[in-house]
């Protein structure tokens, strides 16, 4: 009977810190519906791209990395300045990003294609004037093909480096090529389909990036984070710094921030790691189909 009560009491507070590590991170609302036949699925059940979506802890350090290579993009930026409440809503845009990677990853094609849909619609009168004069519209394939390519690469950086099971380059050029796929959905033209691809796009847009004014104003928004608490605030701070830790050193330079050649690997990788270990044991991971 004791033991059984430890159990029970162990397992509400498992839930307990699961309902509250998830709306710490702004996933207030319960996961998409879970598409898991082969026929009926938008992503292959048995894919990479479900494993490496499906490990919160990794996903956090990979978003943020996410968000401030988008930053460097003064279009991109333009348009989050100009047209998204961001620091208003923090968490509420994160919440939008979650449910449409939830419901591309593990919905089925019914529900991914009208979550792009969504998406689309949404970004239709995002447009504009950057500071520098030009003109921008969120829907240009163009600048589909910069935010898909920072997404990916850093989602699979932060999972290779901070996720439960370790990929290997072939499950690497799979998670890209099965990203391209709703790359194309979405609208960009000839998306990368492997690690290499994905690396020269990257490169490609190397002459265009800067971080504008905007960008400075979100670099510091988001590296400050909007938790609370002691406890939070440093395991934020790790966060933060591993996911530029993920940034090649260019971009690091371009984004102003400090390269930490001694310390990320002598203190702030293994804390993050650990800090991913414990996330999982609240939020565990999405089992793979086999």
């Amino acid at each position: 009977m004791t033991t059984r009560w430890v159990r029970e009491a162990l397992a509400r507070h498992r839930k307990r810190m699961n309902v509250s590590i998830r709306s710490t991170v702004g996933l207030t609302r319960d996961p998409p519906p879970r598409c898991d036949d082969p026929d009926q699925a938008y992503f292959a059940v048995d894919g990479v791209a479900r494993v490496v979506h499906g490990d919160l802890a990794s996903m956090i350090v990979g978003g943020l990395g996410s968000l401030f290579t988008q930053m460097l993009h003064p279009y991109t930026m333009a348009g989050v300045a100009q047209h998204s409440r961001y620091q208003h809503d923090p968490l509420g845009r994160l919440l939008q990003t979650a449910n449409f990677i939830g419901y591309t990853t593990y919905g089925s094609k019914t529900t991914a294609y009208a979550a792009i849909e969504r998406v689309l619609a949404v970004h239709q009168p995002v447009r504009g004037i950057a500071d520098d004069g030009v003109a921008y519209y969120a829907n240009d394939p163009h600048l589909l093909a910069w935010v898909h390519a920072a997404e990916t690469s850093m989602f699979l950086a932060g999972y290779r480096r901070f996720g439960r099971l370790r990929l290997n380059d072939h499950e690497a050029d799979v998670y890209v090529n099965e990203m391209a796929t709703m790359a194309r959905d979405l609208g960009v033209e000839h998306p990368p389909t492997n690690v290499a691809e994905l690396d020269e796009t990257l490169e490609k847009f190397r002459p265009e990036l800067r971080l504008c004014p905007e960008g400075v104003t979100a670099r510091d928004f988001v590296a400050k984070g909007v938790v609370k608490g002691l406890h939070q605030r440093v395991a934020y701070w790790l966060l933060v710094q591993s996911a530029f830790a993920l940034l090649t050193p260019w971009e690091r330079d371009l984004l102003g921030v400090k390269s930490r050649p001694l310390v990320n690997p002598l203190l702030i990788q293994p804390a993050t790691s650990a800090l991913c270990a414990l996330l999982r044991v609240f939020v565990p991971p999405t089992q793979r189909v086999r």
